[in-house]
């Protein structure tokens, strides 16, 4: 473990801090980044999501394993170290840095005699508390519920405060776990189905947006896609440094110029670990990722686990039936990349194509970025030139709202005309001129 770096950052916590006490409890296993690269601080990730969560971690105690003991995550004997540091530090709260099992959450806790909350929970908790729309409010609860109804024997007194009257419900001769279960069953199910409403509206409002050309922002939590987006189309965004500080979808205009609209829309952040109850449930958020025409992997550069980050991405990107899209790799924050990062940086921009070096703060190498892309947007237009007899001023004006005109001149035979058209458009519109036999009929 990186001790003097976790060190550092207990003793920059305020004496005065109010907030609940957590220790860290951690197997570290061969494929942690912290084992393959050296160097990193093992739980620097946990704290962070822990702080995140409003906790004030103290402690850590960790125990090297090829794999989780299946009861008790952890060794007997390191149990008994961590109940003991747990009463040294005065711990209300143990956090495990992996998601664990119902029977070896119950065993720490029935060893430690304190709250047991594990990497799939806690980052429920919080988006639940980073939560704005409705929408987010109902995928989450969904996915907390998930979580929860395989873990009812140990967690039971969360769903009588998430349920406040209805635990009072059960019929004559019921145990309070029946009920509990048939309570967050009937709840799943409504939330289900207020989500297959929700997707329907998105679908719709999706084919409402076919003629653009949609661009999404995916990337580990944090690595700055509010800021690039904010840098693209100079949206007014959230932008915090911190986790999953943006869970909403936000869309925006993009003003390139190309003849069809560009829609940059910034995604909910990826992280290692991402609980899978909350992959499905945001999955009419995450449908911006999966209809886009480009994605843009917004990466953090200044990490010191960047490639197991990207590692991370592309797991979900796949989780999501994403991994085909056509995807730029953008390394961001590089005026945060220290000295001695740049000669890995400048090998794994070798070793991704289509991949830019940026810094969205300040713009360095954004103008780069914009110009690829609007290469790749001009792929989907289509150009032509027309003449057509004064009497058809009709026709031109129909063609000013199928395609962009850059060029019309009246002549003395006729209308001359030069067009850039979006995809599609240009048969549609020359349909329309042999239909009024103004092109010769296509030969079979």
């Amino acid at each position: 473990m990186a001790k003097q770096s976790f060190d550092k950052r207990i003793k920059e916590t305020p004496a005065d801090d109010d907030r609940e006490v957590a220790v860290i409890l951690k197997a570290v296993m061969p494929g942690d980044p912290s084992v393959k690269l050296g160097g990193v601080d093992p739980v620097a990730e946990i704290m962070a999501l822990a702080d995140t969560a409003g906790l004030r971690v103290v402690s850590a105690v960790l125990q090297k394993r090829d794999r989780p003991h299946p009861g008790t995550y952890v060794g007997r004997g390191k149990l008994e170290e961590l109940k003991q540091e747990a009463e040294r530090v005065g711990a209300h709260v143990i956090l495990v840095d992996d998601p664990i099992s119902p029977a070896q959450g119950r065993n720490i806790e029935e060893t430690t005699e304190l709250r047991v909350v594990d990497r799939s929970e806690l980052i429920m908790d919080i988006f639940a508390r980073n939560a704005r729309s409705h929408q987010a409010k109902i995928q989450i609860e969904l996915a907390q519920l998930q979580y929860f109804q395989s873990r009812l024997t140990r967690m039971w007194t969360h769903l009588s405060r998430m349920e406040g009257g209805e635990v009072g419900t059960r019929g004559p001769g019921e145990t309070q776990l029946e009920t509990d279960r048939r309570i967050i069953g009937k709840k799943i199910s409504v939330l289900r189905n207020r989500l297959v409403q929700i997707e329907k509206q998105a679908h719709t409002q999706h084919k409402s947006r076919e003629g653009s050309f949609r661009i999404a922002l995916v990337g580990y939590t944090n690595a700055g896609k509010s800021t690039m987006l904010k840098r693209l189309t100079g949206a007014d965004v959230l932008i915090e440094n911190r986790l999953f500080s943006t869970l909403d979808t936000s869309t925006r205009k993009w003003d390139l110029d190309v003849p069809f609209d560009v829609l940059l829309s910034d995604t909910v952040g990826f992280i290692r670990k991402l609980p899978h109850d909350l992959v499905a449930s945001f999955h009419a958020t995450l449908m911006e990722a999966r209809e886009a025409d480009l994605l843009l992997h917004i990466i953090d550069a200044s990490s010191l686990t960047i490639e197991f980050d990207i590692e991370s991405v592309n797991r979900t990107l796949s989780r999501i039936e994403c991994d085909e899209h056509h995807t730029l790799m953008i390394f961001n924050k590089l005026d945060q990349v220290a000295d001695a990062q740049l000669i890995d940086l400048q090998h794994l921009l070798a070793e991704h194509g289509d991949s830019f070096a940026v810094s969205a703060a300040d713009g360095t190498g954004i103008e780069k970025v914009i110009e690829h892309i609007l290469g790749i947007a001009q792929l989907r237009e289509e150009r032509g030139e027309y003449q057509l007899p004064h009497s058809r001023s009709d026709l031109a004006a129909r063609l000013r709202t199928l395609a962009t005109v850059e060029r019309e001149e009246f002549l003395d035979d006729g209308i001359f005309l030069e067009a850039r058209f979006e995809s599609g458009q240009k048969a549609r519109w020359e349909k329309a001129l042999r239909e009024a036999g103004l092109l010769p009929p296509i030969s079979s």
